[in-house]
């Protein structure tokens, strides 16, 4: 390398300088006082504001002076709206926002998560009997759920709850949410199942390793050995015993799987997908479709009601699910996550693999295409759900609809050819 600058090093050079004395200037005493401002209207709410809806709920003067004695804002946290700033103005999408969903089931990720889960399942199999009896709801579940949550407790989960929670009350895009967790966590306090010190969750206020948030803890975390406190943190008979709690609460179906793999036949329309859809397995069956595991479909399901799923329409793997499905979308309202659990659950029980349907190229659309595709069904009279971009059931059997109207083949997925068809 030259020992001097070149012409471009010293533009660089100057250009360097110039951020440096920005950043020295956002260093000032100036915003140092607006920050400072900042805490001291944050102190005044928690009095002024906060405290009368705390009481109100039942909280004492002495347990709220000593929740919040050592809090303070957390900069750092996504999605603050500082008084006297307005929230970022919404953005049209322009990246492109839907990656194959091949990605999210990474197979390194899955086949570590399922072999810590057999594991598990021998070490916890007196609480996991336990746990089925009480609530009906398999071990492999409830360990899938667990190892996706915060993998089997090894993640690290750093944040002072009423810290997180506070600052998101204060000053961020949804206050009116968190001011509620926060009210829940002061409850929870006030329950003596768990020292604030301890209380520690993700930055979006999700706590302890099955992720809960504050309201949901109070509904549904249990104590499941026996010592007299709902230990989330640290207790795994807990950790286990309110996560099927949660997902029994939400409709479990005792007994039932939670989906099959499927081929669907070319002459079985992808556009009868939705849990509204709902039709006896038997007669799914009946139409030609068949799992690809070359097994029958469960006797005990023949009668019950399926759904067809199919996640990247004909350009993926197709399934036909149980309302224990929808259940674990209770716990997060993605259908990848659910497949998620549902495969790591399989993997988990029975040594199942991946699917055999391989993901396609679906990454290629941005969110406004998706966008622009929902409102022009909307405008020739389809049901999409809701015009946001993202190909929900609703979306992707209308575009299914739509082109067996127009002698199209269905795919059941937004792609760059039918932009310019659909208008």
């Amino acid at each position: 390398m030259s020992a001097q600058p070149t012409e471009g090093g010293k533009a660089r050079q100057a250009l360097a300088a110039a951020i440096l004395a920005l950043l020295t200037l956002a260093a000032s005493p100036a915003l140092a006082a607006s920050k400072a401002e900042t805490e001291a209207q944050f102190r005044q709410w928690l009095q002024t504001d906060l405290w009368p809806e705390a009481e109100k709920a039942g909280i004492s003067e002495k347990s709220f002076n000593a929740a919040f004695a050592g809090v303070k804002l957390n900069w750092d946290l996504p999605d603050l709206v500082p008084p006297g700033t307005k929230p970022p103005s919404e953005q049209k999408q322009s990246q492109a926002e839907f990656s194959s969903p091949g990605a999210y089931f990474s197979e390194e990720r899955l086949q570590g998560l399922a072999a810590t889960g057999r594991s598990l399942a021998k070490t916890h199999a007196a609480t996991l009997k336990r746990i089925e009896r009480t609530y009906g709801v398999p071990g492999p579940v409830v360990l899938a759920i667990w190892g996706r949550e915060s993998g089997f407790g090894r993640a690290k989960i750093p944040h002072p709850i009423i810290d997180v929670l506070a600052t998101k009350a204060f000053m961020s895009t949804r206050g009116d949410l968190f001011r509620r967790e926060l009210i829940a966590a002061l409850h929870i306090l006030d329950s003596g199942d768990v020292r604030e010190a301890e209380m520690k969750g993700s930055w979006a206020g999700a706590m302890g390793q099955p992720q809960f948030l504050p309201t949901s803890f109070l509904k549904y975390a249990v104590d499941f050995d026996g010592d007299g406190r709902r230990d989330i943190w640290n207790s795994v008979p807990d950790v286990l015993g309110s996560i099927a709690h949660y997902m029994a609460e939400k409709g479990w179906q005792r007994g039932r799987d939670w989906g099959f793999e499927v081929s669907i036949p070319a002459k079985v329309s992808c556009a009868q997908e939705g849990p509204d859809l709902a039709k006896p397995i038997s007669q799914w069956a009946s139409t030609g479709i068949e799992r690809v595991s070359g097994k029958a479909f469960p006797a005990g399901e023949a009668k019950a009601s399926g759904m067809m799923l199919v996640p990247a329409g004909r350009h993926g793997p197709e399934f036909i699910v149980t309302p224990n499905f929808y259940v674990i979308k209770e716990y997060n309202n993605s259908d990848l996550y659910a497949l998620f659990i549902g495969n790591l659950a399989d993997r988990i029980s029975s040594g199942g693999g991946a699917f055999k349907g391989q993901f396609g190229d679906v990454g290629k659309m941005l969110r406004s295409d998706v966008l622009k595709m929902q409102e022009n069904l909307q405008a020739q009279g389809y049901d999409i759900g809701k015009a946001d971009g993202l190909a929900g059931y609703k979306t992707r059997r209308s575009l299914g609809d739509w082109q067996a109207k127009n002698g199209l083949a269905p795919t059941c997925f937004p792609d760059a050819g039918l932009k310019a068809r659909l208008r």
